[in-house]
């Protein structure tokens, strides 16, 4: 058991990197570390970092650099990088800290912390998932993040998953079980189910659908979220279950990185965009048929890349219109950068800056526009908000269709509303999020 040490936390990346750093931080607290207030505090610093985009490795290369002037003022500072980190970053990285270590390799993590130095180049055939079996320590109570796999083994050519987390490993839905009910008797009212690619999820028969319905089934009153899926395996059982199963919230994110058939079968997507369209007509179809009210309205969320190798003005044309034609609530657009290893990193990267700032320009104005529109349905409406953030006079928080909303509080209100749910009557639609009062 340590004692007087304290630990402070770097988290870049997804909601997934989250999730392993509230494990992280479990295991530290087991050995009697104490979380640290800043950097400048801790004995320990760990930055669990993620390779799939180089901006976030840029953000590593600098942050790396404050720790050097940190460790002068406090010789004892050991350092750790962790996290998804692909080969090439591995080598550019192992001078810059003491250890560099896989979340894998979690439960081992103290017996290296007793050597000077530690760099373990990272497993990828390694299929392990014991690491989840650290019970976590949640960043805050009400809404709870609960991997279910690992990895991922779709291979798309721009991707750098399948070389920092390794092949798709599943872990046991008992296990899933156990964490969700546990999380929702501590009073969790938003559940978040992560996997690379949630819809392969497939174990001992319990299907991703199957999973979904029986966390529905668990009592108290808490909503159902999921990232991210793949539209090959989005199955009709699928749709149903999350049509069906009222507590999963109507939204999730349906990636669709391009709307050009050439485009997308370079990227090895394995979809055409035609049969992406239908899809999403038949999700729709599911939620208007089966949910009453706003919850018949399905808000759907987009990745998309922009400037890929070989990318043509034409072909960018096809994801504009692709994108309007869908209509989407929000999309996360990325310029795109070559990850080192995948197999698009031997394209040439024939699309000038210039030329990927212009296409992510528009393709963001055609949101701003069809977000706003998508919005404004709600004005005037009451809907529900579970709030994560209070500030003077007003409070925050994500509504059932994953909206921000700003919420105005009464003068001579002086409730802590964080982490609760609210009714709130919208009064006005921007075009990234709600405004309303308190109803």
């Amino acid at each position: 058991m340590e004692n007087n040490l304290k630990y402070f936390i770097i988290t870049l990346g997804c909601q997934m990197n989250k999730s392993d750093s509230e494990r992280i931080a479990a295991m530290l607290e087991k050995r009697g570390y104490q979380p640290a207030a800043k950097e400048a505090d801790a004995d320990l610093i760990i930055m669990n970092t993620c390779s799939v985009r180089q901006s976030a490795m840029d953000r590593v290369f600098g942050l790396a650099k404050n720790l050097t002037e940190i460790k002068k003022k406090n010789p004892r500072l050991k350092t750790v990088l962790t996290g998804c980190v692909l080969p090439e970053d591995f080598k550019k990285t192992q001078k810059m800290f003491d250890y560099i270590l896989s979340i894998k390799n979690l439960a081992q993590w103290p017996e290296y912390f007793g050597q000077e130095q530690f760099f373990q180049a990272f497993d990828m055939t390694q299929k392990d998932c014991s690491y989840f079996n650290q019970k976590p320590k949640y960043s805050n109570s009400y809404s709870v993040f609960i991997p279910i796999s690992n990895g991922c083994s779709n291979f798309c050519s721009y991707c750098a998953v399948p070389y920092t987390r390794g092949p798709l490993v599943l872990r046991s839905h008992k296990e899933i079980m156990i964490e969700a009910e546990n999380a929702i008797n501590n009073g969790a009212k938003e559940i978040w189910l992560l996997g690379q690619n949630v819809n392969d999820y497939n174990d001992k028969g319990i299907n991703f659908a199957k999973l979904l319905k029986m966390i529905n089934e668990l009592p108290g009153n808490f909503w159902i979220r999921f990232t991210s899926p793949h539209p090959k395996e989005f199955t009709s059982e699928m749709i149903e279950a999350i049509a069906r199963s009222k507590k999963m919230t109507p939204y999730f994110n349906l990636p669709m990185q391009s709307g050009d058939d050439e485009v997308l079968s370079r990227m090895r997507r394995s979809y055409k965009i035609g049969e992406y369209k239908s899809l999403v007509k038949r999700i729709r179809a599911a939620f208007s048929s089966q949910r009453q009210g706003l919850e018949k309205e399905l808000a759907l969320s987009t990745d998309i890349i922009t400037g890929y190798p070989g990318e043509t003005r034409d072909q960018y044309i096809s994801t504009l219109k692709a994108m309007e034609e869908v209509g989407y609530d929000m999309a996360y657009i990325a310029k795109y950068s070559p990850r080192p290893g995948t197999v698009s990193s031997w394209l040439p990267d024939n699309v000038s800056q210039k030329e990927k700032d212009t296409r992510w320009k528009y393709l963001t104005q055609l949101l701003e526009k069809t977000a706003l529109a998508k919005n404004k349905k709600f004005v005037d409406e009451t809907i529900e908000v579970l709030i994560d953030e209070q500030r003077k006079d007003v409070i925050l928080g994500k509504s059932r269709h994953f909206k921000t909303v700003k919420i105005r509080l009464p003068k001579d209100s002086n409730e802590n509303f964080t982490g609760q749910f609210v009714k709130a009557k919208i009064t006005a639609a921007l075009p990234w999020g709600l405004e309303g009062d308190l109803a």
